[in-house]
């Protein structure tokens, strides 16, 4: 939608405008950018990891490290260069949680529920909301990862492709089948059949509500 394609446009303009302001000294504008991105880094790590505590902190890392490599940052692609630094965080968080030597297929096959149960779910006041976020760790990070961008950031197929840097052909085949899974997980933890259909019935909704206090 043209609405949608102006918002993202202005969204990057003012990204652009926010960093070169901070490498030119504005302490401020990188106060700002930084809380552009807050609550969207918080939803990121916070169903992925074990605490509250854990998530904090891999969100302070990130924005530290965007912090001491601002130079680097391409203006064109604020938001990509700063979820690539989440993404190598929480790879370097998992690697460290279960000694793993290797990290090139973690996201593809390894499950945030691996690490252990997640805080968020005490966020969860609803069932539905409740078997969402347990369904989405018990599937693969990958899929895990482009499922909560669709639904917590509402995010478009083509937006999620270029955040991530991956073709859109694969992020529209991770969201089919991370869709067909996180049913299934669903349907798995559910302990009746109403329950099962009233949380995947209304994916969205659960979510949008998920988003506020995840946020």
């Amino acid at each position: 939608p043209r609405c949608a394609c102006y918002r993202v446009l202005m969204a990057e303009a003012e990204d652009r405008d926010l960093l070169e302001r901070w490498r030119s000294g504005d302490a401020g504008a990188g106060n700002l950018l930084a809380r552009r991105y807050f609550g969207m880094l918080a939803r990121f790590f916070h169903n992925k990891v074990s605490s509250r505590d854990d998530a904090v902190e891999l969100v302070s890392e990130t924005l530290m490290i965007c912090a001491q490599n601002r130079e680097k940052i391409k203006s064109t692609s604020v938001r990509s260069y700063i979820f690539a630094i989440a993404c190598n965080q929480l790879r370097a968080y998992y690697r460290k949680q279960r000694k793993r030597a290797r990290e090139r297929d973690d996201f593809a096959e390894f499950c945030a529920a691996d690490v252990g149960p997640s805080q968020a779910t005490l966020l969860s006041r609803k069932r539905e909301q409740q078997l969402l976020v347990q369904a989405l760790r018990r599937i693969p990070v990958d899929f895990q990862i482009v499922l909560e961008l669709k639904l917590f950031e509402g995010l478009t197929g083509a937006q999620i492709a270029e955040l991530l840097g991956i073709p859109a052909g694969t992020v529209r085949s991770r969201l089919r089948l991370g869709k067909a899974r996180l049913v299934t997980a669903i349907e798995g933890a559910s302990p009746t059949s109403s329950l099962y259909k009233s949380t995947v019935s209304n994916l969205e909704d659960w979510a949008s509500a998920l988003r506020v206090q995840l946020g």
